[in-house]
């Protein structure tokens, strides 16, 4: 099976940049290239692309995605590493929902300073914006 660069970015839901960035970063192997120059793809790189792009939609960054990739390409070693990058993508995951939660409570705070629709000039949430010493 050999596939061009836009039959692959259709079948792995992708786009033709995302590939050449992936190629480029070394996370996606280089395709073989047809007489015309063009790319050719075949099952390894869709099965590859789309175990990438799950790492993502998980709000993996690419280092991890690519050590990922490392113990996908040696089956025989011991997953304990695997493991590992999990447990901290866990806890950075659970930092970055506390930072949300205090973000949130921010933003209902600010939209308390306004409580109905009046003149810009003496909008609360505007004041409290500009106010350099309300850090809530």
């Amino acid at each position: 099976m050999n596939i061009k660069i836009g039959e692959l970015a259709r079948l792995t839901e992708s786009t033709v940049e995302t590939i050449r960035y992936y190629e480029k970063e070394g996370v996606l192997p280089q395709p073989v290239r047809s007489a015309g120059n063009y790319r050719l793809y075949d099952q390894e790189h869709i099965e590859r692309l789309r175990f990438i792009r799950h790492c993502r939609t998980l709000d993996m960054a690419l280092e991890e995605v690519r050590t990922l990739l490392q113990f996908r390409d040696a089956p025989h070693e011991d997953c304990g590493d695997v493991n590992a990058l999990l447990d901290d993508h866990i806890q950075a995951v659970e930092r970055r929902m506390e930072e949300l939660m205090q973000l949130k409570r921010h933003l209902v705070t600010l939209r308390q300073k306004c409580a109905s629709a009046a003149p810009a000039a003496s909008c609360g949430i505007l004041q409290a914006l500009g106010d350099q010493s309300c850090h809530t």
